[in-house]
């Protein structure tokens, strides 16, 4: 029963309930959405970014210690030759140029100084090879022997290479290759032992006073010679036609294993079409510095040109074309040109 003191208070109260129900999920939806995070535009990002102070790394960036091992000095050094001045500003400390025909010396410099030669005892190793009268046509192998042999230097040629000795002495001579030197010594008659006999016994006969020979491929600092003994195995190099066409050969590819291995001369100057190179050896240990011989035609002159111990992995370059230089200004030299220690 309706109280009359309150008229209309059901249809009030009605109306009450039917306005929150319909407010009910308008209001719901305003909850939810409150209660999520307000996301940012990438404007407000990137200006809140801009804006913000860089924060300090948590952790200093470590850092790494890099050792360097330096070269070690080799034995002109060590005992002051390239502290010998000369006119040319040689950065070898041992140099000798004289002509082949008439042994005039048109430069000197420490050419009597008895010094480790690295690789450029691969020119007696083929001188003796090539006498013997050995078939360049035998196939011979890589063996662990000459791999323990010239263990800590590098070699294109695996374990098991099978090349001919013809192959392994064109190996030698151009890309000056230790393991195929080693094996033209192992396979000589005799073996190594007999080999090295015979180095030093063509040393003995060539007048090489100053020379000695351990082994065949000069990684010993053992094999020792010096500049003026040097350019008499050029000399007698130089007779034997395989030898002058190898050792200036540009490059020489061979089946290693699978594959074809291309080798390049170690000398870029056979490269050169300004230079006329007869023949021709490098060599390299730290000991020995770096070394090159040379048979080559200047002026019309056959000269033979040697340098040792030059520091620097192009400066044996840079002092044989100084020389060419040199000579081709001045073609005609009355009497030598000696370097004198200062």
């Amino acid at each position: 029963m309706r109280n009359k003191n309150l008229p209309g208070i059901s249809w009030l109260a009605a109306c009450a309930l039917a306005l929150a129900l319909s407010l009910t999920p308008v209001l719901a939806s305003a909850a939810a959405a409150a209660s999520k995070p307000v996301a940012k535009s990438s404007h407000v990002k990137r200006s809140a970014k801009a804006t913000k102070p860089a924060r300090a790394s948590k952790r200093a960036p470590k850092r790494v210690a890099v050792r360097t091992v330096p070269e070690r000095a080799s034995f002109g050094h060590l005992s002051g030759l390239q502290k010998t001045d000369d006119e040319l500003d040689l950065k070898s400390s041992v140099a000798l140029v004289v002509d082949q025909d008439t042994n005039e010396v048109l430069l000197s410099k420490n050419s009597s100084a008895v010094l480790p030669i690295a690789s450029i005892t691969k020119l007696m190793t083929a001188v003796v090879v090539t006498e013997a009268g050995l078939p360049l046509d035998e196939m011979l192998t890589v063996s662990q022997d000459d791999v323990n042999a010239t263990a800590g230097s590098r070699s294109r040629l695996r374990l098991g290479t099978r090349l001919s000795r013809g192959e392994m002495l064109h190996l030698a001579l151009m890309a000056s290759e230790n393991r195929a030197a080693n094996l033209l010594g192992r396979t000589y008659p005799g073996g190594v032992g007999l080999f090295v006999e015979a180095m030093n016994a063509k040393a003995r006969e060539l007048g090489m006073s100053d020379t000695s020979y351990v082994e065949p491929t000069g990684l010993s600092s053992s094999n020792q010679s010096s500049a003026e003994d040097l350019a008499r195995l050029v000399r007698a190099a130089m007779d034997f036609p395989i030898i002058r066409e190898l050792s200036t050969s540009h490059e020489f590819q061979v089946p290693v294993g699978r594959r074809q291995v291309q080798f390049r001369n170690t000398n870029g100057l056979v490269r050169n079409p300004e230079w006329e190179i007869g023949l021709q050896k490098t060599g390299y240990i730290s000991a020995a510095g770096r070394c090159l011989v040379m048979q080559a035609q200047f002026a019309g002159r056959q000269l033979i040109m040697v340098l040792l111990d030059s520091a620097g992995k192009y400066s044996r370059i840079g002092d044989a074309e100084r020389i060419r230089k040199w000579l081709a200004a001045t073609p005609l030299i009355p009497s030598a040109m000696a370097a004198q220690p200062r």
